[in-house]
C-alpha cells in the first residue's frame, strides 16, 4: 500500500500546483508589506490574521506535498525542485510572522484590541505569543541573509541527511544467502523473534555506518553550528531555552520531567536485565535484543488485519476514531512497507485544509508495527479533533502532539492484555515495558546526547568518533549495567532523524512528557469510561490555544511537579513486578 498525494496536487506540472505556487509568492510579499506598515487597530490585526489564514492554507497544502513525495523516494527530482522553490517563499512568511511580532511587541492594548474583535478572540493565544516573541525577532536588516543563508546550511544539511538515510542499503546474510536491504529493513528485524536475525542485522547496520558516517556527522554539525548562531541572533540563553519556547514547556516542567525519569533508572535497569535472563544468559541486555519478543505472542499480522484489529478496538472508544481509521485505509493516506529511497521510522503529517493525515510507516508484520500505525492514526485522530478550529490555531506544540499518539498505543496495549491468554498476556506486558524503557531510559539518552553536542559544537566541530564516544557516554549513563556494555549501539545519532531538525531542538524529550501524560489520561479514561471520550476530545481540541502547563492543569495535572510524573513512571514498577512474579526469576 503506498499513500495517494494526488488528494494534493495531480503533478508537480498540474495547473493546480502551478497556480498554488504563484499564489503563494504574491500573498507571502503582501503579508510582509502588510506587518510593517500596519497600524495597531483592529481592523489591521483583522486583516493581518486573515492574510496569516489563507498564507497558511496554502502552505499546508504546497510543503507536504513536496515533502511527503521526497519522504516517500528521496530522489524524486521534481519533488526537490518543488522544495527549493517553496523555501524561499516559506522564509518570506517567517519575515512576515517576525514583522508582526515586532510590531505587536509596540502595542500597550492589545488585551483591548482582543476583546473588541470575535476574529481576534479567536487568535488570542497565537497573538500573545507573537506579541512575547518580539524579543526573540532577528535584527529585520539581517533576517532575510540569515533565512536566506538557512537554505544552503541547515536546511540543505537536512536534506542530505535524509537522502543518505534513505537510499542506503544494507549487505546482510541471512541462511547462507547475502542480500542487499533498505537501511529501514534491517533496523525493522531488531524485532524479529529469530536472535540470529536480530544479531545478524544489528552487526550489518553497525557495519554499514561507518561508510556514511562523514557526512552523517557534517550534517549534524551544520544544524547544530546553525542553531547556535540562531540562538544568538534570537537573544535566547541557550540552544534549549529556545526548543522550550518552540515546545511551549517552561524550565520547570523539563526539570521536574527529567528528574523523575532519571530516578527511575534503577527499576528499568532492572527489568532490562531480567530481560537478558529470559532469553538465556546473564548481566545486561545486548542491544540488539531490545525489541526481542518473549513469551508467545502472534508475530504476523497482514495490513487487512492491523485495520480491522484497530477499527474494531478504537471503535469501542470511539466510533468518530474508528470512522477516520476506516477512511485512511480506504482512502490511501497510508505509506505502508519499506523500500529502496523511502525514510525510514514512522511519521503522521496533518493537512488541515484537505482535513486529512498521511502517515507514513515501515510495516513488517509484528504485533510492534500494528501499534505503530496505531501511534500514527492517534496523530491524524488529533488532527481529525482540530478540524474545525482556524488553521492558525491548528499548530500545537511537541509535547501535546505526542498525546493522543501514545494514549492510542497504550489503549491498544490495555485491550489486547485484556483479552490474551496467559502467555500472550505476559508477552504483551514485556512488549510495554520494551516500549516505555525506549520513551524513559533511551529518550533521556538522547536528551544527554543532544545537550553534550550542542555544548561541544559551540567550540569546535565533532568527529565520527566524538559523536560515537558522546553517544555511548550517554547510553551508559542511562541504561547502566542493564545494557550489555560490549554490545550497545554508537551510532544511534546516525539513525535518528530528530538529531537533524533544523526548526525543533531537543526533538526527544517531548515523547517521555506524551507518554506519561497520556498514562494520566488513560488512568482517567479507565475512572470515567465513555463518559471520557468527548472531554478528551475536547481537550485535543484545544492544544493550540495554551501553554502545555495551562492545559495541563486544565485537565487536573501539575506538571511542574515532580509527584506528578513520578506517579506515572511508578506504574510501570508495578508491571515490572508481575513480570518477576510470572517468571519466579528476579534479576
Amino acid at each position: 500500500m503506498t499513500w495517494d498525494l494526488s488528494k494534493l496536487y495531480p503533478s508537480f506540472d498540474s495547473p493546480e500546483f502551478k497556480g498554488d505556487m504563484e499564489k503563494i509568492k504574491a500573498l507571502a510579499d503582501e503579508a510582509v508589506r502588510q506587518a510593517r506598515e500596519m497600524d495597531l487597530t483592529v481592523a489591521s490585526l483583522e486583516t493581518a490574521v486573515q492574510s496569516a489564514e489563507a498564507l497558511m492554507t496554502l502552505a499546508m497544502k504546497l510543503m507536504p506535498y513536496a515533502q511527503l513525495s521526497l519522504s516517500a523516494d528521496a530522489n524524486c527530482e521534481p519533488a526537490m525542485a518543488a522544495y527549493t522553490r517553496l523555501m524561499p517563499v516559506m522564509n518570506r512568511i517567517e519575515e512576515a510572522n517576525s514583522a508582526l511580532s515586532a510590531k505587536l511587541g509596540e502595542a500597550d492594548d492589545l488585551e483591548a484590541l482582543i476583546a473588541r474583535s470575535e476574529l481576534l478572540g479567536a487568535h488570542a493565544y497565537l497573538l500573545r505569543r507573537l506579541r512575547r516573541n518580539a524579543a526573540h525577532v532577528i535584527d529585520p536588516a539581517l533576517e532575510p541573509t540569515v533565512l536566506k543563508l538557512q537554505m544552503t546550511g541547515g536546511s540543505a544539511w537536512e536534506q542530505l541527511r535524509d537522502q543518505l538515510d534513505a537510499n542506503h542499503m544494507v549487505e546482510i546474510t541471512l541462511d547462507g544467502e547475502t542480500r542487499s536491504l533498505p537501511l529501514s529493513a534491517v533496523r525493522g528485524m531488531a524485532n524479529s523473534p529469530e536472535a540470529a536475525v536480530r544479531k545478524a542485522a544489528y552487526e550489518a547496520e553497525l557495519a554499514a555506518y561507518p561508510k556514511m558516517e562523514i557526512p552523517m556527522a557534517a550534517c549534524l554539525n551544520g544544524i547544530k553550528g546553525e542553531a547556535i548562531t540562531l540562538c544568538e541572533l534570537k537573544h535566547y540563553d541557550s540552544v534549549l531555552d529556545m526548543a522550550l519556547d518552540v515546545a511551549h514547556v517552561d524550565r520547570d516542567t523539563l526539570d521536574a520531567l527529567l528528574q523523575a525519569m532519571e530516578e527511575s533508572l534503577p527499576m528499568f535497569r532492572r527489568y532490562l536485565r531480567l530481560k537478558a535472563r529470559l532469553l538465556g544468559y546473564e548481566g545486561g541486555l545486548k542491544f540488539y535484543d531490545l525489541f526481542a519478543p518473549v513469551g508467545e505472542v502472534r508475530g504476523e499480522y497482514t495490513p487487512e488485519d492491523a485495520r480491522a484489529l484497530l477499527v474494531k478496538e478504537f471503535g469501542e472508544f470511539s466510533p468518530r476514531m474508528a470512522r477516520m481509521i476506516d477512511r485512511a485505509f480506504e482512502e490511501r493516506w497510508i505509506d505502508l512497507y519499506p523500500r529502496e529511497g523511502k525514510s525510514g521510522g514512522a511519521f503522521c503529517a496533518g493537512v488541515p485544509p484537505l482535513g486529512i493525515s498521511y502517515v507514513l510507516a515501515n510495516f513488517e508484520g509484528s504485533y510492534g508495527s500494528v501499534s505503530t500505525l496505531a501511534h500514527e492514526l492517534g496523530h491524524a485522530y488529533h488532527n481529525e479533533c482540530m478540524r474545525d478550529v482556524p488553521i492558525l490555531m491548528s499548530d500545537y506544540p511537541m509535547p501535546l502532539a505526542e498525546t493522543a499518539s501514545i494514549f492510542n498505543e497504550t489503549l491498544l496495549a490495555q485491550r489486547m492484555l485484556e483479552k490474551a491468554d496467559r502467555p500472550a498476556r505476559i508477552a504483551m506486558l514485556e512488549q510495554q515495558l520494551s516500549d516505555a524503557a525506549q520513551v524513559i531510559v533511551d529518550i533521556l539518552s538522547r536528551f544527554l546526547f543532544e545537550k553534550e553536542v550542542v555544548e561541544r559544537r559551540a567550540d569546535t566541530t565533532l568527529s565520527p568518533r566524538e559523536l560515537c564516544g558522546i553517544m555511548l557516554d550517554a547510553q551508559k549513563r542511562t541504561y547502566g549495567d542493564g545494557l550489555d556494555p560490549e554490545c550497545m549501539h554508537p551510532y544511534m545519532w546516525a539513525c535518528k532523524s530528530h538529531y537533524y531538525s533544523t526548526s525543533v531542538h531537543f526533538y526527544n524529550f517531548p515523547y517521555a512528557f506524551g507518554q506519561l501524560f497520556a498514562a494520566a489520561l488513560y488512568a482517567r479514561y479507565r475512572k470515567e469510561g465513555v463518559a471520557f471520550t468527548d472531554r478528551y476530545e475536547a481537550l485535543l481540541s484545544d492544544t493550540g490555544t495554551m501553554s502545555c502547563e495551562d492545559l495541563c492543569a486544565r485537565a487536573g495535572f501539575d506538571i511542574r511537579d515532580r509527584a506528578f510524573w513520578k506517579s506515572g513512571i511508578d506504574v510501570y514498577a508495578g508491571e515490572i513486578d508481575q513480570l518477576v512474579e510470572a517468571y519466579g526469576n528476579e534479576a
